[in-house]
């Protein structure tokens, strides 16, 4: 069941336009997902109220490690998508390769994109090809950041 929701770029490509072709309002969101938190759960289930699909982009190992740094993904994208079909809320599930999902996004042309409260409207990759984008408040003090700072701290004394 789960392989059904992940997709490859051709294969979301074709699911968007059969979904269209139903009239299906499709909801668009993308980041690097490394570890999963309740701000990116939040995100995702306000994001599915507003339409009838929600597909989910994930930066893939290569571009993360390039946006985010040499020590990141601590999760690589075969257990992020899977983590991520796993929740009822979302419909689909795609990589990119790129910095940013501007080109997934311009074949798409989904109905609405959401982000994060944390990015200004200017900021926003992709957002000539939708019809509304919605910027949603961060769950305040859950970021992954913040979460890896954690673990950091508390399991320190442990390393060798």
């Amino acid at each position: 069941m789960l392989n059904n929701k992940i997709c490859s770029t051709c294969e979301i490509i074709k699911v968007v336009e059969k979904l269209k072709k139903e009239n299906k309002k499709i909801v668009f969101t993308n980041g690097c997902f490394d570890l999963l938190h309740i701000g990116h759960v939040s995100l995702f289930q306000k994001a599915k109220t507003l339409g009838d699909v929600l597909i989910v982009a994930i930066n893939s190992d290569a571009s993360l490690a390039q946006f985010k740094g040499p020590k990141r993904p601590l999760v690589p994208q075969t257990d992020r998508t899977q983590i991520l079909a796993a929740l009822s809320c979302i419909d689909y599930v795609v990589v990119f390769n790129e910095q940013t999902p501007y080109e997934l996004l311009s074949v798409l042309k989904p109905d609405i994109l959401v982000k994060g409260g944390d990015y200004k409207m200017e900021d926003i990759i992709g957002k000539e090809f939708v019809k509304e984008v919605y910027r949603y408040p961060l769950v305040e003090g859950k970021s992954t950041t913040k979460l890896i700072k954690l673990i950091i701290e508390r399991y320190s004394k442990f390393s060798s």
